[in-house]
């Protein structure tokens, strides 16, 4: 069938996986909330025999919900960097019927979206042989929101985090309330930013240099999102972008900033910088 990913070329079942396992799997309910799900890439390599441990990468879907598609797209990438990909799905109308940005700012609800990540996580490592000082994760548009801000509240369990083009960001700056800013942040966490941590984890930011749209990202002041300092973030995905990198380096944080000329807004064009930015991090700590 044209189009078709083939799933695995291995057959039959292994030592204690099952033949789907291995290569493009199915989705997973999670353990922890069966609302929420995810799919892997598991290099055809993979043995259950030998001692070589993987890298994980967690690939967020943005606000389509292309999970499928990023695992896909990351496979030659897995295959290549002896990787693991992750590709959690967090559907759209959980608690509010048609809601589509429910994971972005990680509580909704009183559901934590980090925690059910880290979940997943763990039954990743629990299942395959995972380094076990960090995973690295990518998230585009609405993934790129999500990302950004689990970096903030997890950085000691990250290597490496790309952050691809957020519509909303949240600064690094502590006058401001989250979303706005951190000042709340252990509140409503339960613990504060923990900067050394941040200051360890490869950071990159990637966007199209013709990305200036806005009409998805306006937030009216009369929407319930508004927060007193939105404005500070500035109008388009470029601008807060920046806001968000220049927040992280007032910080003592680096960031490795990527613009992709004469792309606007694309998660399909992004994708090839942030597996360029993944590979040189895994060269480092091979």
């Amino acid at each position: 069938m044209a189009g078709h990913i083939q799933r695995t070329s291995r057959q039959g079942h292994g030592i204690k996986l099952s033949y789907y396992d291995f290569g493009a799997t199915p989705f997973f309910a999670c353990q922890m909330d069966q609302r929420f799900s995810y799919c892997l890439h598991v290099p055809e390599g993979y043995s259950e025999t030998d001692a070589k441990i993987y890298n994980l990468a967690v690939i967020v879907h943005g606000t389509g919900r292309t999970a499928t598609w990023y695992r896909d797209r990351f496979a030659d990438f897995a295959d290549n960097n002896d990787c693991i990909i992750l590709a959690p799905l967090f559907p759209v109308g959980i608690i509010e019927p048609g809601e589509l940005s429910n994971y972005k700012r990680i509580d909704f609800h009183g559901i934590r979206y980090d925690h059910i990540l880290l979940s997943m996580v763990d039954e990743v490592c629990a299942k395959y042989r995972v380094r076990d000082d960090g995973f690295l994760m990518y998230g585009y548009s609405g993934g790129g929101q999500f990302c950004q801000r689990f970096f903030m509240l997890h950085p000691q369990r990250l290597r490496a985090v790309s952050i691809g083009a957020p519509g909303v960001v949240t600064l690094l700056n502590a006058d401001y309330d989250w979303w706005v800013g951190v000042r709340d942040i252990e509140q409503r966490f339960g613990h504060r930013i923990n900067l050394e941590a941040m200051r360890r984890v490869e950071v990159q930011t990637v966007i199209g240099s013709e990305d200036t749209q806005t009409w998805e990202i306006t937030i009216p002041r009369d929407s319930k999102l508004w927060m007193d300092g939105a404005e500070l973030q500035g109008e388009n995905r470029l601008d807060r972008i920046e806001a968000l990198a220049g927040s992280f380096e007032a910080g003592g944080i680096r960031v490795r900033r990527n613009v992709v000329s004469g792309i606007a807004h694309s998660p399909f064009d992004m994708a090839g910088p942030a597996e360029e930015f993944f590979t040189t991090v895994i060269s480092k700590t091979k």
